[in-house]
């Protein structure tokens, strides 16, 4: 059985209606102070589940805009995901995708290899940065790649602050993010790890992690 709802008052309504509108007032107010545009350099980050899940929400709200956009992935191999398979089927017109990594390193167990390929990927994000009809670029899982040494920070940071054309977002995703980048950064996500099915022996499911 539900519990019957409160009946409100006329007085009550009206109450609440004068204070919403002094609430709409003051973001009103707040909101006509904000007209400047630039573009971002975006973290997500964090132990918590969804970093490159909401950069490709940004992506393709790109693409729902008509603008051009491009995405590096840097670890992430081969597999299939679902984000990669919808662009390559029907918005290469809009994003460049370029999956650069063979895998976690942990599976290739390849320092070297990692390394080369960490660092072809970055010269092909750089590539894609420096064009400023992109909108925005995603570099897909960077953080770790800064994080084992594959792409040295220092560089990371002095290509962002100095070559990075004005308008033009760019999003880096994965755990631990350096605090250099962090303090470079427009806008950081840590996204916190609250719960998560793999702790009670559920594998990873299309449509919910790839």
């Amino acid at each position: 059985m539900t519990e019957d709802l409160p009946i409100e008052t006329p007085a009550d309504l009206a109450r609440h209606a004068e204070k919403m509108a002094k609430k709409k007032a003051a973001r009103d107010k707040i909101m006509a102070t904000k007209t400047g545009e630039k573009g971002l350099i975006i973290v997500h980050t964090g132990k918590g589940k969804g970093k490159s899940s909401a950069a490709f929400g940004m992506i393709f709200r790109q693409i729902a805009h008509g603008r051009k956009c491009a995405v590096v992935q840097f670890i992430k191999g081969a597999m299939s995901t679902g984000e990669r398979d919808l662009i390559l089927a029907h918005f290469t017109d809009l994003c460049a995708f370029h999956t650069m990594g063979e895998g976690f390193t942990w599976e290739t167990q390849d320092k070297a290899r990692d390394t080369a390929m960490a660092r072809a990927a970055w010269e092909k994000a750089k590539e894609l940065i420096r064009d400023p009809s992109h909108s925005m670029v995603l570099l897909d899982e960077i953080n770790i790649a800064i994080r084992y040494d594959y792409v040295p920070l220092a560089e990371v940071l002095t290509f962002l602050a100095e070559e990075k054309p004005p308008m033009t977002h760019v999003v880096l995703t994965g755990r631990n993010a350096a605090d250099g980048l962090i303090e470079l950064a427009d806008l950081v996500t840590e996204m916190e790890l609250v719960k998560h099915p793999f702790r009670s022996g559920i594998k990873a499911q299309a449509g919910v992690e790839f």
